[in-house]
């Protein structure tokens, strides 16, 4: 089997694999695939969804679930439409999660920024994961390590500016 990333392993042969080895690996809220970008309209009880540049949650309770749906509503609980910084900084998370490394300049070309200027406080935070073998912080990218790998959340949640105003830690799980 080959490590895709994180609790992902794929045989030589497969779709992921493939996308690994010839850097078209993408990955949504529900793990690696091929096909991230794609719009995913969801049914269900608790269901997300993507479509465009939002996300929605179903409810999680199955009567009100069924409730909306009886009354012709959508039985959506929650949505959130991304703004420019969350578009750029899904982006950037989504190359460090599926390439393993982050172009400084291909990201500011893409975006019309500076990276080093928009990411400066990311850019001071990320020396501590270089200090312990995580990843390496070059003059134009960000490479990370084969150790870093395995625990490439904490890499990429350095630029998760929600997960980091977030002060309440059993929101979600831990890595470690």
């Amino acid at each position: 089997y080959v490590f895709i990333g994180m609790d992902h392993f794929a045989l030589p042969n497969d779709e992921l694999s493939i996308a690994l080895s010839n850097g078209t690996l993408q990955r949504n809220f529900q793990g690696y695939s091929t096909f991230a970008d794609t719009h995913m309209l969801s049914f269900g009880v608790s269901a997300i969804g993507f479509v465009g540049n939002s996300y929605y949650q179903n409810s999680k309770d199955i009567n009100a679930y069924y409730n909306a749906i009886d009354n012709n509503e959508l039985p959506i609980l929650r949505g959130m439409l991304l703004n420019e910084d969350d578009i750029i900084r899904r982006h950037v998370i989504q190359q460090i999660m599926c390439q393993f490394e982050l172009d400084f300049k291909t990201i500011g070309d893409k975006f019309k920024l500076d990276f080093k200027d928009y990411f400066a406080i990311e850019l001071v935070e990320l020396l501590e994961l270089v200090n312990m073998g995580l990843c390496d912080l070059l003059p134009d990218k960000l490479e990370v390590t084969p150790k870093g790998r395995y625990l490439i959340r904490n890499i990429a949640k350095i630029f998760d500016k929600y997960l980091n105003n977030i002060t309440d830690n059993k929101r979600y799980s831990k890595v470690i």
